[in-house]
C-alpha cells in the first residue's frame, strides 16, 4: 500500500509538471511574451520619458519575443520587486524573469527555478569620492559606510572586514535611495552594494563625475534569466537565445550586418543563421530564430554597448563581461 501510495503521489506531481510545461505554447497562443523585471534600475530596466521599457535586461526580454514572433515588441512588462519577483515566476504570472536577480544554490534547488546562464558577472563593490584617493578596500579602515539592512550585501560587508582584519563603522539604512542620500550628504565615507547598481545610483548624485566605483570586488553576483523548473524546451530556449546572443558576437553578426552575412561563406555563421541547417526546430522556432534576436536587438556586445557600456550615461567597464578571448568569462557553445 504504501509503495502504489509513493507511486500515486509521483505521478500526480509529473501531470503537475506536464501541465505547466507548455510555456512556449502558452506565450504563442496568447500572443506576447509575459516577462519580469526591475521596478527601475537606469542601464537594466527603466521606462524612459515616452514610457518604452529600455535596458540590458529588457533587451533579453524582447530577444526571447523575437525568436518566437519576429517582433520584439510582443512583450508585456510586470515590474517586480525583489521580494516578489520569484513568486510571481513560481505562480505562473510571469513566463521569464529577467531581472538582475543572483544564481545561488538555494534558489535554483529549493524554489523550482532554473537559472538558463549568467548574462551580467556582478560583484559587490564601492562607491567612494574621488577627492578622498582611495584605491582598495583595506584604504576604508575606520572608515563610515552605508549599506541597506537585511541583505546578502550588509552580511558580505561583515564577512570582508573580518577577514581583512580592519574595522568601518557600518551605517545601516532599510533602502537603497536612504543609503544613497546619506552617502551623498556626507553621512558616510563609501556606499556599498552591487557593482552595476553603483554605477546606476551614481547617475542620481548631484555631481556624478565626482565619484568613483572601487575596483575591487568583494563577493559574486552572476545574475542570469531565470524560468520555472519542469519545462525543458522553455528552459532550452531562454538558454539558447543567450548563447545565441555571445556567439553572434563573436563571430561578428551585428544588427547592420546579419542579413548580409546569410550569404556567408563561413561554416560557424551559416549554422548560426541557419543558412544550411535548422536548429530551430528542437526548441520549437523556425530555422531563421537567430536572425530574427540580432535584427532585432543586436548581439551581446551591442546590448551591452547600448545600455551599460562606453555608449551608455553609466559607461560600465566591459571587465568580465567581455568575451573568453579578450580576457572575459562569457563562453558560449556554439549553435551546430
Amino acid at each position: 500500500m504504501r509503495a502504489l501510495l509513493v507511486r500515486v503521489i509521483a505521478f500526480s506531481l509529473l501531470l503537475g509538471l506536464s501541465a505547466r510545461a507548455g510555456t512556449l505554447d502558452d506565450v504563442l497562443a496568447r500572443g506576447a511574451l509575459v516577462c519580469g523585471v526591475n521596478t527601475g534600475l537606469a542601464g537594466f530596466g527603466l521606462p524612459d520619458n515616452r514610457g518604452e521599457w529600455r535596458g540590458f535586461d529588457i533587451d533579453y526580454c524582447r530577444a526571447v519575443a523575437a525568436a518566437i514572433f519576429d517582433d520584439p515588441q510582443k512583450v508585456r512588462f510586470t515590474p517586480l520587486s525583489g521580494k516578489d519577483r520569484f513568486t510571481a515566476l513560481q505562480s505562473g504570472e510571469i513566463d521569464l524573469l529577467s531581472r538582475n536577480t543572483t544564481w545561488t544554490q538555494s534558489r535554483e534547488a529549493g524554489q523550482g527555478l532554473l537559472f538558463a546562464g549568467v548574462n551580467y558577472f556582478d560583484g559587490q563593490a564601492f562607491m567612494v569620492r574621488k577627492a578622498r584617493n582611495l584605491k582598495s578596500v583595506r584604504d576604508l579602515k575606520g572608515a563610515s559606510i552605508c549599506v541597506q539592512q537585511g541583505t546578502t550585501t550588509e552580511l558580505n560587508l561583515a564577512d570582508t572586514f573580518r577577514k581583512l582584519g580592519i574595522s568601518a563603522e557600518t551605517v545601516v539604512f532599510t533602502g537603497g535611495d536612504e543609503a544613497l542620500k546619506a552617502y551623498e550628504s556626507g553621512r558616510c565615507d563609501a556606499y556599498t552594494t552591487d557593482g552595476s547598481a553603483l554605477y546606476a545610483q551614481r547617475l542620481k548624485l548631484s555631481a556624478p563625475g565626482e565619484h568613483e566605483i572601487l575596483g575591487e570586488t568583494i563577493s559574486k553576483e552572476p545574475f542570469g534569466p531565470v524560468v520555472r523548473q519542469g519545462d525543458d524546451r522553455w528552459f532550452n530556449l531562454v538558454k539558447w537565445t543567450h548563447f545565441a546572443l555571445l556567439d553572434a558576437e563573436e563571430l561578428g553578426v551585428t544588427a547592420a550586418n546579419v542579413e548580409r552575412l546569410r550569404q556567408s561563406d563561413t561554416p560557424e555563421i551559416r549554422r548560426l543563421l541557419g543558412a544550411d541547417n535548422d536548429f530551430g526546430a528542437g526548441l520549437g522556432l523556425p530555422k531563421d530564430w537567430v536572425v530574427r534576436i540580432v535584427k532585432a536587438v543586436g548581439n551581446y556586445g551591442e546590448i551591452f554597448e547600448r545600455n551599460l557600456g562606453q555608449g551608455s550615461p553609466l559607461k560600465i567597464p566591459r571587465g568580465l563581461n567581455a568575451q573568453w578571448r579578450d580576457g572575459g568569462l562569457h563562453y558560449a557553445p556554439p549553435v551546430r
